[in-house]
C-alpha cells in the first residue's frame, strides 16, 4: 500500500511542478504590466510637474500651459470622434456581411483583406491622405461650402489643398476600419446557433434575427472593439502630423484651411525642436493624453459590465 501511494506521489509531482510553473509565470507576467504602467505614469508625471507648476509667462510665449494644451485635447478628441462615427456603421455592417450574409468563399477572402489592412503602417496612410485622398475630396469640400456653407460645420474658406481635419477623420475611419470589423466578426460568429434558429423558426426574417439575437449578444463585444479603435485614433501621430495642417485653435469648422491638431501630432512636430521647459510642456500634454485613454477605456469598462447579461459566458 505504501509502496502504491509513492508512485501515485511520484506520478503527480510532475504536474504539480507544472502547475506552479505556470502560476508563476502568470503572476510574473500580470505584475510586469502593472509594474510597466506604474513606471510609465510615474515617468510622464515627474517630467510634467515643471510645466503644471512653471510660471504661465514662461509656457508657449506667455499664454500659459492650459491655455496651450486645451486646444489640444479638443482637437484629438474631435478628430478621433469624427473618425468613429464614421467607422463604426461601415465597420458593423461589414462585419454582419462576413458573418451572416456572405458566401462563405467570399467571407474568407474578404475576412482576410481585412486583417491585412490592419497591418499597413500608418505612413503609408498619411502618404495615401496626402497624394490621393487630399485633392480628389477638395472639389467635393468646395461644393458643400458653396451649397451648405450656412452650416457652421462646413463654413468657408475651404481649404485650398483639402488637407482638413474632415480629411484626417477618413484617414483615421480607414485605420481602426479593420480594427473594429475584426473583432465585431468574431463576436457575430460566436453567437450561439439555438438563438438563431429559434428567432428564424419564430417567423423573423433574417434581419430581425441580427436585431433581436445577434446584435444584443455581440453588445459588449462591439463597444469594446469600439473603444480600441477610439484608442487607436486618440494616439495616432504620424498620420495625422502628415495630412493636417495644424494650428492649436478650436473650431468644429470641418473642411477649412485653419485646422485643430492633436496631442500625438503636436509632440511628434515639435519635439526635435522642443528644450529645456518646452520638453516638460510636451511630456505634460502626452500625461493629459494617457489619462484620456484610461478614461475612455474605464467608461468602456463600465458599460461592458452592466451588460454582463448579454456577454458570450453566460
Amino acid at each position: 500500500m505504501a509502496i502504491e501511494v509513492q508512485e501515485s506521489t511520484q506520478a503527480k509531482a510532475p504536474g504539480r511542478m507544472g502547475d506552479k510553473v505556470f502560476s508563476t509565470s502568470s503572476l510574473v507576467a500580470g505584475s510586469l504590466i502593472l509594474a510597466v504602467l506604474a513606471a510609465v505614469a510615474i515617468f510622464l508625471v515627474a517630467q510634467s510637474l515643471p510645466a503644471f507648476l512653471a510660471d504661465p509667462a514662461d509656457v508657449n510665449d506667455g499664454q500659459g500651459f492650459w491655455t496651450y494644451v486645451i486646444p489640444l485635447v479638443f482637437g484629438t478628441i474631435w478628430a478621433a470622434a469624427l473618425a468613429l462615427v464614421i467607422a463604426l456603421p461601415f465597420a458593423i455592417g461589414i462585419a454582419l456581411f462576413i458573418s451572416h450574409f456572405a458566401p462563405r468563399k467570399l467571407a474568407q477572402g474578404l475576412g482576410y483583406v481585412i486583417d491585412l489592412l490592419a497591418a499597413v503602417p500608418s505612413v503609408v496612410f498619411g502618404l495615401w491622405g496626402i497624394t490621393v485622398l487630399a485633392p480628389a475630396v477638395q472639389p467635393f469640400y468646395s461644393w458643400l461650402v458653396d451649397n451648405l456653407g450656412w452650416i457652421p460645420l462646413f463654413a468657408g474658406p475651404v481649404s485650398g489643398t483639402g488637407r482638413s481635419i474632415l480629411t484626417v477623420a477618413v484617414v483615421l475611419a480607414v485605420m481602426i476600419l479593420p480594427i473594429i470589423t475584426a473583432l465585431s466578426r468574431e463576436i457575430f460568429l460566436q453567437t450561439p446557433r439555438l438563438h438563431e434558429e429559434a428567432a428564424l423558426a419564430l417567423g423573423a426574417t433574417r434581419w430581425e434575427m441580427i436585431k433581436v439575437a445577434v446584435l444584443p449578444f455581440g453588445r459588449p463585444g462591439i463597444i469594446s472593439a469600439t473603444m480600441l479603435g477610439l484608442g487607436r485614433a486618440l494616439g495616432e501621430t504620424m498620420a495625422v502630423a502628415m495630412v493636417l495642417s495644424p494650428s492649436v485653435i478650436i473650431s468644429f469648422a470641418l473642411i477649412q484651411s485653419q485646422n485643430p491638431t492633436t496631442i500625438a501630432a503636436n509632440i511628434a512636430l515639435n519635439f526635435p525642436e522642443a528644450h529645456d521647459l518646452g520638453v516638460n510642456v510636451l511630456i505634460a500634454t502626452g500625461l493629459i493624453l494617457f489619462l484620456i485613454t484610461l478614461l475612455v477605456n474605464s467608461l468602456a469598462r463600465m458599460v461592458i459590465n452592466r451588460r454582463k447579461a448579454f456577454s458570450g459566458a453566460n
